[in-house]
């Protein structure tokens, strides 16, 4: 009998849960694991996608279950003492492996519960930055030092991107809590700065996309989009 099929890397399976995370984040689960893997995230936004991350794995072992199931039904092998034994051996995993997916489940909604609670509150946060206060961040977030021009005394942050930052403008982000620097290590040398926990919240809330759009009227059968309706 030829052997199991081995398991092949594979696209994040999509779970029921993702729209809620997706709703109470304003990001989809791609740009979530993303930002995750760059450090931008909260510890307790990060926690969710890291549990979020475990239930994936276990939906992927669901499917991967399901498809052997539904090839050794599919008349493709002898029905006999072997077909059998296998189909019961897999139904037991596949058994196993749901439950796996539903303690998982229960941790990512631990998670996700008190950030939807807070939603609100996170988002008010952001209205506090001004306009260009999120790109600053962000170009921080991947890594960033302030220095010391040696001749003119000038001081300036260098991101790793390359952007640079106005030193008035680190006072005002560290002012605010946003950020903060590494006073063990000497300015003329390089003086990490970093997020704080605040200015990770800060930074998440205001990339959030927006979640309510407004509707558009259809227009009439007949018109053009831009073509007033008469009034009859």
């Amino acid at each position: 009998m030829p052997p199991e099929p081995a398991s092949t890397p594979s696209r994040r399976a999509v779970f029921p849960l993702d729209h809620r995370l997706e709703a109470a984040t304003g990001h989809d689960i791609d740009t979530l694991w993303a930002y995750r893997d760059r450090g931008v995230l909260d510890e307790q936004h990060a926690q969710l996608v890291d549990r979020h991350r475990k239930l994936a794995k276990t939906q992927t072992g669901i499917i991967f279950h399901l498809r052997l199931l539904n090839r050794l039904s599919s008349g493709e092998f002898d029905v006999d003492g072997a077909l059998f034994t296998r189909i019961d051996r897999t139904v037991d995993q596949l058994e196993e492996a749901a439950d796996a997916r539903d303690a998982v489940a229960r941790d990512v909604l631990a998670a996700l519960e008190p950030i939807e609670a807070a939603a609100a509150s996170v988002a008010l946060d952001a209205q506090q930055l001004s306009t260009d206060d999120p790109a600053a961040l962000l170009a921080i977030a991947g890594g960033a030092k302030l220095y010391e021009h040696l001749l003119t005394g000038r001081m300036s942050v260098t991101a790793a991107s390359g952007t640079r930052i106005p030193h008035t403008k680190l006072w005002r982000l560290e002012d605010a809590g946003l950020v903060a620097q590494d006073t063990g290590h000497p300015v003329p040398a390089g003086q990490p700065v970093a997020l704080t926990d605040a200015g990770r919240a800060a930074l998440f809330a205001a990339r959030r996309a927006p979640t309510t759009q407004t509707p558009k009227v259809p227009a009439r059968p007949g018109t053009s989009p831009s073509t007033p309706a008469q009034r009859r």
